[in-house]
């Protein structure tokens, strides 16, 4: 059964410099025990990142999902490669005063046949080579799934749980 998940995420933190360009996209495949699938993001003409992932082979219920700071998805590390949540300076969650953090997405929900897939909408950071809220700067960034649910406000991950599938988000055509 696909799942649409619509979120609207007001921007918190206004770019200095000069955004990515509209169509910039990015993409990552996902790599964990079992799981497979894609991520692939996409920035809109009004500066919005459209979202949209199909992952396979994930544990039923509900899964964190998050931008981290690194391009970085090694297993032998149990994907701690990709180190902390993209922040920016912000706390974790829609739930905290001083959040969301710019890597904070909705959560995934995987149905009985362990297949999850989302379309939404996030602001905060672009996509290009340029601007200080970029994905990919100078060491990338990854999309990482959670073994269990965000509560969407404890501190620094929403209690999500172990890291169980990455993927190194990369451009695009």
């Amino acid at each position: 059964m696909k799942r649409l998940i619509c979120a609207a995420i007001p921007s918190l933190i206004l770019p200095t410099v000069a955004l990515s360009a509209e169509g910039d996209q990015v993409r990552g495949d996902f790599a964990g025990e079992g799981i497979s699938g894609t991520v692939a993001m996409e920035e809109t003409a009004s500066g919005v990142v459209l979202v949209e992932v199909t992952a396979k082979g994930l544990p039923e219920g509900e899964h964190g999902f998050h931008v981290h700071q690194v391009g970085k998805c090694d297993p032998d590390t149990a994907f701690k490669s990709a180190e902390s949540h993209l922040a920016r300076g912000l706390d974790h969650g829609i739930e905290t005063a001083g959040g969301p953090h710019p890597g904070d997405m909705p959560n995934l929900h995987a149905q009985s046949d362990g297949v999850a897939h989302a379309e939404f909408f996030l602001r905060g950071f672009t996509l290009g080579t340029t601007g200080n809220q970029r994905i990919l700067d100078d060491d990338g960034s990854a999309v990482i799934i959670h073994s269990g649910s965000d509560d969407y406000s404890t501190q620094p991950s929403g209690g999500s749980g172990d890291r169980i599938a990455c993927a190194v988000l990369e451009p695009s055509a």
